[in-house]
């Protein structure tokens, strides 16, 4: 039996608000993703600073702005970065492929474990060698 003309216009309003959801996840999944990068930035960017300005840690945030505005409004910080901007950026280093089931460098793999325990494995906490009957 073949739907009325007003129950496809209600499936293609099921449809409707089914991608309009889709549509709002999507959203939102981006700009979790974009939050996640941008903190990621920031924190290797203050890492950078911290690293470079001699004594960061024992600064406020006001001297650390300051010595930055003075440092990067002057004649050469701004030539300097005018060149940096210029260079291509390096690009970031590729995933090697693996094969499925490899261990994709998460952990490294346990090792065999042999009947025999290694030398001084049955050694105590003293120093001492326990000493088997036998």
């Amino acid at each position: 039996m073949s739907k009325t003309k007003l129950e496809r216009i209600e499936g293609y309003d099921d449809e409707i608000r089914q991608l309009k959801n889709r549509q709002k996840l999507l959203r939102q999944q981006y700009n979790k993703q974009e939050r996640k990068d941008r903190t990621k930035r920031l924190i290797q960017r203050g890492a950078i600073l911290e690293s470079l300005i001699p004594e960061a840690d024992t600064l406020s945030n006001e001297q650390i702005k300051a010595f930055l505005e003075k440092t990067i409004l002057s004649d050469y910080a701004t030539k300097t970065l005018n060149m940096i901007k210029l260079q291509p950026a390096p690009e970031p280093p590729k995933k090697p492929e693996t094969a499925p089931g490899a261990n994709n460098g998460n952990a490294a793999p346990k090792p065999t474990q042999s009947a025999e325990p290694p030398s001084g494995a049955d050694e105590g906490r003293t120093g001492e060698t326990a000493r088997v009957p036998g």
